[in-house]
């Protein structure tokens, strides 16, 4: 038996007046996603408990397969692993965005999408001025893809800060998220604005500027946490997975519980990712693999931007490129499942996620007459399913594994 899971990050959405009082996934061309909606099982469900961070990390954490109140400790410990960060006791790991901030707000959580070599020397800059001006500094930055890095705060007193998402609160006076009482949170605030000093007339920010692109001009630091400890994959479903994916924060949950981590050329967490190839190394990834899993952050992104036609064109190209050739790929391997869902919404109204309810559908190639009424894949159509309105979140793995669906 082969299994896919399919995610489109931030894919479902909220009825649009530019299309109708329709959702992208509604208007999107999407056959392969509505053919298995009519042949199988579908219903809504929520990854996110509502005591928990409404973000990727924690929503691919339950689809994993692992319960987040568990397991979950921050977004930054996951991201690092990826990036082969070694931490010890008393680091704490921060997601780093560098950002686009005017008159105390966040006009652009990721500086006009920067390059990851421009970010690379403000990072470096960063790391410079603080070790020269401070010797003891206890920081260091590592930089990562365009405007997504980390920051490893090495400090035993620590206490847990609550720093929202910067794409949370794009155009809000941020000053209200940084009033913090203890020493160590008025720290991360002086280092958030020192970076200000550093960055504002660095070269590369005075060249953006010119050529009219948002500068790079301070980090936010959020996201933070200590190293989990997570049991592997394996061990608690017994079968071998894979994850195929763009972005640092799955790669470092796939490394935290041994799933088979595969880098693809060309994957870039972004509009640009290259769907061939993911669907490519997906169809490789089920030689050895029972389980394979598919994450495209594009529809997220474009949620974030507020770029309908860019979401419908993610929807439209993850149902063409890789769902298409997945489904002509599974029947060699005999009997298989797939499942297709968002881990959370990124509606275009908010720009940011909500913690409602996602459509989910799941296809049995061995039990085809437990289909459902539901032909369309979309948040609507899906409500009325046989699956429900549920919170399957962390217990998906153990119902695909042990036939309840």
């Amino acid at each position: 038996m082969k299994y896919v899971i399919m995610i489109g990050d931030g894919m479902s959405d909220y009825p649009l007046p530019e299309l109708n009082n329709h959702t992208p996934l509604e208007v999107a061309k999407k056959p392969n996603m509505d053919k298995l909606a009519e042949k199988g099982c579908s219903g809504l469900t929520i990854n996110a408990p509502k005591n928990l961070p409404v973000g990727s990390d924690v929503a691919n954490m339950s689809i994993f397969g692992y319960d987040p109140h568990k397991y979950y400790t921050g977004r930054g410990p996951i991201e690092a692993a990826n990036q082969g960060i070694e931490t010890v006791d008393g680091d704490v790991v921060f997601r780093c965005n560098l950002i686009t901030e005017k008159d105390g707000k966040i006009v652009d959580f990721t500086s006009g999408h920067i390059s990851t070599e421009e970010a690379t020397e403000l990072m470096e800059a960063l790391n410079k001025h603080f070790k020269d001006k401070y010797p003891d500094f206890k920081g260091f930055w590592h930089h990562g893809l365009s405007y997504r890095h980390l920051f490893v705060y090495h400090d035993i007193n620590t206490s847990k800060l609550e720093i929202p998402a910067p794409h949370d609160i794009v155009d809000e006076d941020f000053n209200k998220y940084l009033d913090f009482d203890t020493s160590y949170g008025k720290t991360i605030k002086d280092i958030m604005f020192e970076s200000k000093e550093v960055l504002k007339n660095h070269p590369v920010n005075l060249k953006r500027v010119s050529e009219g692109k948002n500068p790079a001009n301070m980090i936010w630091l959020w996201g933070q946490g200590t190293k989990p400890s997570m049991p592997a994959f394996k061990d608690l479903y017994n079968i071998d997975a894979a994850v195929i994916t763009g972005v640092d924060l799955l790669k470092g949950l796939a490394i935290f519980t041994k799933l088979n981590k595969v880098d693809v050329p060309g994957a870039t967490g972004y509009f640009d990712t290259d769907y061939e190839a993911k669907a490519e190394y997906a169809c490789n990834a089920l030689k050895d693999n029972d389980l394979v899993i598919i994450h495209v952050e594009a529809p997220d992104e474009a949620g974030h931007a507020a770029d309908i036609d860019e979401k419908i064109k993610a929807i439209e190209r993850i149902d063409k490129i890789i769902l298409g050739k997945i489904l002509k790929e599974l029947p060699k391997y005999g009997d298989y499942k797939v499942v297709v869902l968002p881990d959370h919404p990124t509606p275009v109204p908010l720009k940011t996620h909500s913690r409602d309810l996602v459509p989910i559908t799941v296809y049995s190639s061995i039990n085809e007459d437990n289909k459902d009424n539901v032909k369309v894949f979309s948040e609507k159509t899906n409500s009325e399913g046989s699956l429900g309105t549920s919170n399957i979140g962390c217990d998906l793995i153990k119902n695909l594994l042990n036939n309840t669906w």
